[in-house]
Formats: structure tokens, C-alpha cells, sequence
């Protein structure tokens, strides 16, 4: 069983692979330099950019990865700071919850670049996994 749940998440890997790749030759250029931040499709109902295309990329390949670490080594719950019984998907959901807000805050606030946001918000995460 073992061999088939790894060949399996094996496949989704080259598969998110295959979807990233395709969303890079998606990104328009002109002159040959790319626009990371233009419209994969133009006149479209929504404004999909590659750092937008991106972020959710990121989100399927957590979950992905998530699944596989849970039926690779099963876990048991842990209390932590927050004093309730967590687990890593539970650690990861407090974690993009709170990333968003951050994020959300720092751009209310006229935090330009973003990349603060995001430096913030890595570290809350690395506090969440590791503490909560």
C-alpha cells in the first residue's frame, strides 16, 4: 500500500510541476521580458496575475504535501500555547488565517513593498508550528 500512496503523490508532484510550468509560459512578455505581474488572461472575468496564479499554486502544493507527511508518519494531536489539542493541518489553517490577516494589515497601513507582510508573516508561521 505504501508504494502505491507514494507512486501516487509522485504523480500529483509532476503534475503540480507540469501546472507550474504552464503557468510560467502563461506570463506575457514584451521585448522578451517577462511581465510577472500582467494579465494571464487578457480580458478575462478576473485579473489573474502570476503572483496571484502563484499564491494558489502554493496553497494545492501545502495541501498536497500535508496529506502525504499524514499518511506517511500518522500524527498524534499536541497542546500548545493556545491550550487546545492541534494538529499540523490545524497549525497550517491558524497559520494561513493569521498570514492573511497580516498581510491584509500591513497594506492598510501603507506597507510598500509587501514583502514585509510576507517576511511578518513566515515568521508567524514558524511561531505557530512551532508553539501552538
Amino acid at each position: 500500500m505504501r508504494r502505491s500512496v507514494n507512486s501516487g503523490f509522485a504523480a500529483a508532484a509532476l503534475l503540480m510541476g507540469g501546472v507550474l510550468a504552464w503557468l510560467v509560459m502563461l506570463v506575457p512578455a514584451k521585448d522578451g521580458v517577462r511581465e510577472w505581474t500582467g494579465s494571464l488572461n487578457p480580458g478575462g472575468w478576473m485579473a489573474w496575475t502570476f503572483p496571484t496564479a502563484l499564491f494558489f499554486w502554493v496553497i494545492a502544493a501545502l495541501l498536497l504535501v500535508f496529506t502525504w507527511a499524514a499518511i506517511r508518519s500518522p500524527e498524534t494531536p499536541r497542546k500548545g500555547l493556545l491550550r487546545i489539542w492541534t494538529t499540523r493541518g490545524d497549525r497550517l489553517f491558524i497559520s494561513l488565517l493569521g498570514s492573511a490577516f497580516i498581510n491584509l494589515a500591513w497594506l492598510g497601513f501603507g506597507g510598500t513593498p509587501a514583502w514585509g507582510g510576507l517576511i511578518l508573516s513566515l515568521i508567524y508561521a514558524a511561531a505557530v508550528f512551532r508553539w501552538v
